[in-house]
């Protein structure tokens, strides 16, 4: 296929460069004018576009996205396919799809999960939304850049089922660093712990993968000194695009709101930034009740 890559940062650099290993052709550009491996530069948005079968996004935001969409739509031609690997707000999704809609061009919202590690060994997971016929189109390209896609259902499913999943993880972490920090108080020794928890009722992807206590577990951020794999502002942004979701669809979520408020103090006024969204242990390990 001709692909057109629009954002070639952390995440999006080694998802084309797996496209064009796999003998694609790919034009890309970044504002950052980056050079990625077997990948052709274009000047613009929509030169990478222009003449693509299949144009992916990997943009920072929803504002980003409108942004490029009003740029590259004009030069899509009807039946090809406008796919976000993004991580954006569900109205930003649904409104560039009603606008890919009206150019007669399929468009998908298809966030992943796995990180800068799982684009670069091509492992991710696709959450998407959109027309069951630009997935199709669309899934050998999945397939190359990822273990796993899921078809959520209609525009804008994607990113729900992203920032329902990050939610649960944001909240998830959290209490997995406080009980750590509860077991250190009460002389309960951290491996003992993790064979406890790991295996019984209190198991979770946050204690089992991913542990936030250094030398515990599978390898993790914790044994890197919390370099991020998932850093602590980019777990903020997904948990406040949750409690927009939330506020726009009138649903209750108290665990989600006070995640976002945990991570923003974390993020915002104790050097939490730049850090694994793990390091929240090491926060609670210093900190007393009141």
């Amino acid at each position: 296929m001709k692909i057109g890559f629009i954002g070639l940062g952390n995440m999006g650099a080694p998802m084309a460069a797996n496209l064009a290993s796999a003998g694609h052709t790919v034009t890309g550009f970044d504002t950052a004018h980056v050079s990625v491996d077997g990948v052709s530069p274009a000047q613009t948005a929509a030169l990478a576009a222009t003449g693509a079968d299949i144009v992916i996004t990997m943009l920072p935001n929803g504002e980003i996205l409108r942004r490029v969409a009003d740029e590259i739509l004009p030069v899509m031609p009807a039946g090809t396919v406008l796919t976000d690997c993004s991580t954006v707000d569900v109205d930003s999704a649904r409104a560039v799809a009603e606008q890919a809609q009206a150019a007669g061009v399929f468009a998908l919202d298809a966030p992943v999960s796995g990180g800068v590690g799982g684009a670069a060994a091509g492992t991710l997971t696709f959450m998407v939304g959109g027309d069951t016929e630009g997935y199709e189109k669309t899934k050998p390209l999945f397939d190359i850049m990822g273990q796993k896609s899921v078809h959520c259902g209609p525009s804008g499913n994607g990113q729900a089922a992203k920032i329902c999943n990050n939610m649960i993880l944001g909240v998830t972490m959290i209490a997995t660093c406080e009980a750590f920090a509860l077991a250190d108080k009460l002389g309960l020794d951290r491996q003992s712990m993790f064979d406890v928890v790991s295996t019984s009722s209190g198991y979770s992807w946050t204690m089992n993968a991913y542990c936030p206590a250094p030398g515990i577990g599978p390898k993790s951020p914790a044994d890197n000194d919390y370099k991020p794999g998932f850093a602590a502002e980019l777990m903020l942004k997904d948990l406040r695009l949750s409690q927009m979701a939330a506020i726009s669809a009138n649903a209750d979520t108290p665990m989600g709101q006070l995640a976002q408020s945990l991570y923003e103090t974390f993020v915002e006024t104790e050097n939490g930034r730049g850090q694994d969204f793990s390091a929240m242990l090491p926060r609670f390990e210093h900190r007393s009740r009141s």
